[in-house]
């Protein structure tokens, strides 16, 4: 039976209702939720809407009741343009009184001095906003959303037309919001007066844009060096992680695969600060090369490793496991018939891989660059650890924030130089893809054989991928044992004192006792990236699914809205989220669900990249076939499209859980004594020496990482495009 097709709006409309009756309206702190439903008709602090409004003094929350019933009316009128005008009108009255509501009023009474002129002082005030006030504001949300598509926007499809909508107003409230917050901060001088000459004044310095390391004198500004690095990153990291992909789908036996792709994403699941600590055990200056060169040719140990070198091996220890599985996907999804056409015409293996297969993947390789290049300019831990006197936008905008001037203006004023680095490089792959074709799955069958690699290309990647690799074993073996050693550099002797202060289990006359001091932040980090990464790869997707599918206004906006939390540094994106969410409406700060949120949304363009990557390579046909056969909107993404989209869903399931696991910047802020996570934990052993402890840890999160990570691939599964195995490619390949 079809549904109904008022059935959505109707949900929506039960919905706002209902949380200004059952839901308290303003956010409780330290009580359960189920505590809390019980007292909705009690005092001002615990109670729902309509107690708030009529007997606590606060009239102005009517005002959404107001536009609920106004979008109601549209129920009488049949679906069309009059319907539609219904529900903008009640929907942009309940926004406008909530909202606005919300900004206008706190805790203090009115928020801005010109109110108190105008109105007298409020006696009334208000807290951040809580279950009630989310509930009723995302049903005027989306009754917005289907108000517009009732009127002919998004081809009348309410389901566009709410993921539009309701992704926009998520990107708005918890980027574009705090980050515009912080980065105006670039236009207000020393005096306090705003203007554009404060922000001129800051990004015009010298220490910014100076060039004379190409004249060999001194060292260029932190732009520039932040700019180079970032190309070097950029390029290495895309390059390595397409060998890598082609390496495991294209070259590599059924035995290899399975290592070859867990060695590939070690880096991903370690804190960023292991990887340095075990390139400066290697080649610091009491490194083993250094102490081996002295032994054995007498050359004096300097900090040659510490800079650019270090910083950029580092960071491509670090993002070329992203970079992989972006290209992972790419190159499952390339379509072997293309491939054996171009045999078929005569041409060898070698013209078939530099004409059909590497053009094919140009979507994933420069979306694989886009990624690398603004995860480098964000980067912090890294260039802290062995940056030495290399200095980067990243790390000067930490110290202006955490140093003792205190700079935020100058701060922000850098930030501003990396969101145009990122801007450039975003408007540069746009103007690269344009509007060219790279659909290579459609709905006809191909059960094509992958071609086989051309001899030199595979003796290329195994000379330069198995290498790889075994550096990146030789650097973690070296983290492994640090944990399991009393002191590194001067007792090697083995010991499991270093995991049984952190993780150590005692028996009492209350039964089990967690007695180490890691477990408590272990649990918690364990729960809020749990939280925090389904709703990562379901956004992300989602996002990439309208931004590659639909056509509306504001497109590449939207898009770069979505990309513009790895253009910010995790440092700057944190102090944001601090001056935002710290008063009403939206007070989040010290909860673990601000956390959550910042997970979730600097993570978040990984999987918008990794999704719309993929969708440039399935056909639109198979959407459109599932609509002409009267499924929704939403049915054809589940049974259709989603399958389709396993190694995307992959990459930003592993990518948002495991740097959720591992993030460091972005929630050094953030964090409280209830909320604290096992990368602080680690910094704070650091800081106190304990260096064993932290290794230790980073072993036990190494661990347990990588079996989480093979249960998310185990129950996503791999995606069935109906083509044979490439074990037969070698009988192809002599045709």
């Amino acid at each position: 039976m079809p549904r109904h097709p008022n059935r959505a709006i109707v949900a929506w409309l039960l919905a706002g209702l209902l949380a200004y009756l059952l839901l308290p309206w303003y956010a409780i702190q330290d009580s359960a939720w189920y505590a809390v439903l019980t007292q909705i008709a009690d005092g001002p602090e615990t109670a729902n809407g309509l107690f708030q409004a009529f007997a606590h003094g606060r009239p102005w929350l009517l005002g959404g009741l107001a536009g609920l019933a106004l979008a109601t009316v549209g129920l009488a009128v049949p679906p069309g343009r009059r319907q539609g005008l219904w529900l903008i009108a009640g929907a942009l009255l309940g926004l406008i009184a909530l909202v606005g509501g919300g900004f206008a009023i706190g805790a203090r009474g009115w928020s801005f001095e010109v109110f108190n002129a105008w109105f007298g002082e409020l006696e009334a005030q208000q807290f951040g906003m809580g279950g009630g006030a989310f509930v009723a504001i995302t049903a005027l949300t989306l009754l917005l959303a289907f108000g517009l598509a009732r009127c002919g926007n998004f081809k009348g499809d309410l389901f566009v037309a709410g993921a539009v909508v309701g992704c926009a107003a998520l990107l708005l409230l918890f980027i574009a919001y705090p980050v515009t917050k912080a980065l105006s901060a670039a236009f207000i001088d020393e005096a306090g007066h705003w203007g554009l000459g404060a922000l001129f004044e800051r990004i015009g310095d010298a220490r910014i844009w100076n060039l004379g390391c190409l004249a060999g004198s001194t060292q260029c500004g932190v732009a520039w060096n932040t700019l180079f690095l970032a190309l070097a990153c950029a390029i290495g990291s895309t390059v390595l992680g397409t060998m890598m992909a082609l390496l495991a789908e294209r070259n590599a036996g059924p035995r290899l695969q399975t290592p070859l792709r867990l060695i590939a994403l070690l880096p991903i699941i370690t804190p960023p600060f292991v990887v340095g600590l075990g390139l400066i055990l290697l080649f610091g200056r009491a490194g083993i090369v250094n102490q081996f060169l002295e032994y054995a040719f007498d050359i004096t140990p300097t900090r040659w490793f510490y800079g650019f070198l270090g910083t950029w091996i580092a960071q491509m220890f670090a993002f070329t496991p992203i970079a992989f599985m972006i290209m992972r996907g790419v190159v499952q999804g390339l379509a072997p018939s293309l491939e054996e056409a171009a045999q078929i015409l005569h041409a060898d293996r070698r013209q078939t891989f530099f004409t059909v297969t590497l053009p094919l993947m140009k979507p994933g390789l420069a979306n694989a660059f886009l990624v690398g290049f603004i995860e480098s300019i964000a980067d912090f831990g890294n260039p802290i650890v062995v940056g030495g006197q290399y200095s980067v936008l990243s790390t000067d905008i930490f110290f202006a924030i955490v140093g003792a001037q205190f700079d935020q203006g100058r701060a922000a004023a850098l930030a501003w130089v990396l969101t145009l680095f990122a801007l450039g490089v975003f408007a540069l792959q746009r103007g690269l893809l344009g509007r060219q074709n790279y659909t290579t799955v459609s709905g006809k069958g191909d059960a094509g054989i992958p071609m086989r690699l051309p001899d030199g290309v595979r003796r290329t990647l195994n000379g330069v991928v198995y290498p790889w690799l075994a550096f990146t074993l030789v650097v973690y073996l070296f983290a492994f044992i640090g944990g399991f050693v009393r002191t590194w550099g001067r007792d090697y002797t083995f010991t499991l004192t270093h995991f049984q202060t952190a993780f150590g289990l005692e028996w009492s006359d209350f039964g089990l006792v967690w007695s180490g001091t890691a477990w408590n932040s272990l649990f918690t980090t364990l729960t809020l990236s749990g939280l925090s990464a389904p709703l990562t790869a379901a956004i992300g997707l989602l996002i990439a699914y309208l931004i590659a599918r639909t056509d509306f206004r504001g497109r590449d906006g939207f898009e770069f809205i979505a990309l513009l939390a790895f253009a910010i540094p995790g440092t700057v994106l944190g102090v944001s989220y601090i001056l935002a969410f710290n008063v009403p409406p939206a007070e989040l700060t010290g909860t673990g669900l601000i956390i959550v949120i910042c997970f979730l949304f600097r993570n978040l363009p990984v999987g918008v990249q990794a999704g719309t990557a993929a969708f440039k390579q399935l056909d639109k046909s198979l959407d459109e076939a599932s609509l002409m056969l009267r499924a929704s909107t939403a049915q054809t993404l589940q049974r259709v499209v989603l399958p389709l989209l396993k190694p995307a869903l992959i990459a930003a399931l592993v990518y948002s859980f495991a740097r959720a696991m591992t993030t460091v910047s972005a929630v050094i802020f953030l964090v409280t004594a209830e909320n604290e996570l096992a990368t602080t934990y680690i910094i704070g052993r650091i800081g106190n020496g304990d260096y064993g402890i932290a290794l230790a840890y980073c072993t036990v999160l190494i661990l347990l990482m990588s079996l989480i990570i093979g249960a998310i691939q185990w129950l996503v599964g791999e995606r069935r495009l109906g083509r044979r195995k490439s074990s037969a490619a070698p009988l192809a390949a002599g045709m």
